[in-house]
């Protein structure tokens, strides 16, 4: 099994890149320092000028494979989604009970990231700080539309979906299980942003982890809505 996994691809939708960084050594390197030049400078602070010095590449390199450092960062979320996506079907196709898998599936879209071995070129922990601080500037653009019918968006909203299809095997009658999945899954993000950088405004902390508030908040709802 561990061998199968370390073989485990992320398919990323083809419209984001222009030459697929995982066919080659220098794509691999422009993920993985981009993970951690975004983490260190903040995304408004990159460009690819900063991130060739870092690789030791011209940048003239880096647009053969992105047209822009926004198609880069939704690579990167795209990247991270897909990643959660692997998470949430290997933990969950085996449980049987919808209650049990209901729980795993909270824990996998809203625990601490740990490093996963199976991508070596990928530091998880620094890209999912990234997605904890810039995620929504992937999307929040003049062009988002134009970008969701292109298909950018499909791996964020295949880990929504999916996750609605595991609330409804818990209540089949419940009426908004995107609705929950999305704002579960959104929501975990923006607790650890408040967790990190406002930490008066949540009750997240060292001791109460956003997983435990959102499983309340869940068998809470989904339990109401079955009286």
């Amino acid at each position: 099994m561990k061998n199968l996994l370390s073989n485990l691809k992320i398919e990323i939708p083809s419209g984001i890149y222009i030459k697929d960084p995982e066919t080659s050594d220098l794509g691999k390197r422009i993920i993985e320092n981009s993970i951690i030049l975004i983490e260190d400078i903040g995304f408004e602070n990159f460009n690819f000028k900063k991130l060739g010095t870092l690789i030791g590449s011209n940048e003239s390199s880096i647009y053969r494979y992105f047209e822009s450092k926004h198609k880069l960062l939704i690579y990167l979320t795209s990247w991270y989604w897909g990643w959660i996506q692997y998470q949430l079907v290997l933990e969950t196709y085996s449980i049987q009970n919808p209650k049990k898998k209901l729980l795993k599936a909270i824990e996998v879209v809203t625990k601490t990231t740990k490093q996963d071995s199976n991508f070596s070129h990928v530091n998880e922990v620094l890209l999912n700080s990234i997605i904890i601080n810039e995620n929504s500037k992937s999307y929040l653009t003049k062009e988002v539309d134009t970008e969701n019918k292109e298909g950018v968006f499909k791996l964020y909203k295949e880990v929504i979906k999916r996750f609605a299809e595991i609330i409804l095997l818990y209540n089949n009658s419940y009426e908004h299980p995107l609705t929950l999945a999305s704002t579960i899954i959104d929501g975990a993000l923006h607790q650890q942003f408040l967790k990190q950088h406002f930490k008066s405004l949540t009750n997240c902390n060292d001791e109460t982890s956003p997983t435990s508030f959102f499983i309340n908040l869940t068998l809470k709802t989904l339990s109401d809505e079955r009286k």
